[in-house]
């Protein structure tokens, strides 16, 4: 059943009540990631715990290359802080990339034609310092002899920006450029650099943030989250353990200090209103999403189990419903489909919502 304490705590330390970020790279960082295929989703994300609250921002952000987006673990799509991208690429990426390997036989690639592209980008992008648009790398390794499409092209841009030869670049109004991580990444920023070569001290950063960003949580949380093994997570909590606040249970939970205080502080703010994106981390941050909804609610956030998360509405904590922008550009209306009733005023604080939502499309 849902635990609407744990979800409301939860909204607070993921900066969804107080908005509290400075700056979207703040915020960012603060997580540590932000899944982030649904890029008009993750630029609403990052907005919606800025202080400014508007998509501008985070695009400026990205414009100037602090954030990025890139395959740092698990194989799927993340924002985070340029500074960051590198080392935690290093630190979480090899299980992905390894199956990415795996299935390159059943696609029709070898490691040969993997190679040829690698060189191919890293020749067309060595004169384009802001990247290129994705169709147009996809379309320069198709007149190079390299078939693109069935999902070739995209298993090849995925494996490259995984290694960390390639990264998603500035936006370009449309999308995001693709871009040489040498060009586009500050330099300095990989594991050697930030850690000496340490995984252990790099895991505690990463395993600090999560729960900062994301307590109450467990350290199997953060073992789903980035696909880390155990046992170098155990290792690593030591070195942060202190700068945590936890629950004492035989399987701890941990988070940031005062964060129970301030949710006390809050008081009902912790219960307001929210219009969220598909993919948001208070959604996605967890493997076990029933904090926030029941069992039968999460098979409706997945229709089909397609890998495609709808819009939440949460109130009081806990999601109740889905949302959809509906109407046409320029006449855009907010379309809710609700578990049960919604409150008259919880509805006319989320249609409120609505009419400031951070958008990046008409």
């Amino acid at each position: 059943m849902p635990d609407p304490q744990l979800a409301r705590t939860r909204l607070v330390a993921q900066a969804l009540v107080t908005r509290s970020h400075e700056t979207p790279v703040q915020a960012v960082e603060a997580l540590g990631a932000m899944q982030g295929q649904d890029l008009p989703g993750v630029i609403a994300s990052a907005a919606l715990r800025t202080r400014g609250g508007d998509a501008d921002s985070v695009l400026e952000d990205m414009r100037a290359g602090r954030l990025v987006r890139g395959y740092p673990m698990r194989g799927t799509v993340f924002l985070m802080a340029a500074t960051d991208m590198l080392w935690v690429s290093e630190l979480c990426g090899a299980p992905a990339l390894r199956a990415s390997v795996n299935r390159r036989r059943q696609l029709g690639l070898d490691d040969d034609s993997v190679d040829r592209a690698r060189e191919r980008a890293v020749e067309v992008l060595s004169t384009a310092p802001n990247g290129l648009p994705r169709a147009e790398l996809l379309a320069y390794w198709e007149s190079d002899g390299q078939p693109t499409s069935g999902g070739i092209g995209y298993h090849i841009l995925a494996y490259l920006i995984g290694e960390g030869t390639l990264c998603h670049g500035p936006w370009n109004g449309v999308d995001q450029n693709i871009a040489l991580a040498t060009a586009w990444l500050p330099p300095k920023t990989g594991l050697e650099d930030r850690f000496n070569g340490d995984r252990i001290a790099a895991t505690a950063e990463l395993l600090r943030r999560y729960f900062a960003g994301h307590g109450p949580a467990t350290i199997r949380d953060f073992a789903w989250w980035t696909k880390l093994p155990l046992r170098d997570i155990r290792a690593a909590l030591p070195h942060v353990e202190a700068r945590l606040e936890s629950d004492g249970a035989a399987e701890p939970s941990y988070w940031r200090p005062g964060l129970l205080e301030e949710v006390r502080a809050l008081g009902n703010r912790t219960a307001q209103p929210m219009l969220l994106p598909g993919f948001d981390e208070f959604i996605l941050g967890y493997p076990d999403r029933t904090f926030a909804m029941t069992k039968e609610q999460e098979k409706l956030l997945v229709p089909g189990n397609n890998g495609v998360f709808r819009r939440s509405i949460v109130v009081g904590g806990t999601v109740r419903g889905f949302w959809r922008r509906a109407g046409t550009p320029g006449k855009r209306t907010l379309g809710m489909e609700p578990f049960g009733t919604i409150p008259k005023a919880a509805e006319a604080r989320l249609r409120k919502l609505f009419a400031t939502f951070p958008v990046v499309t008409p």
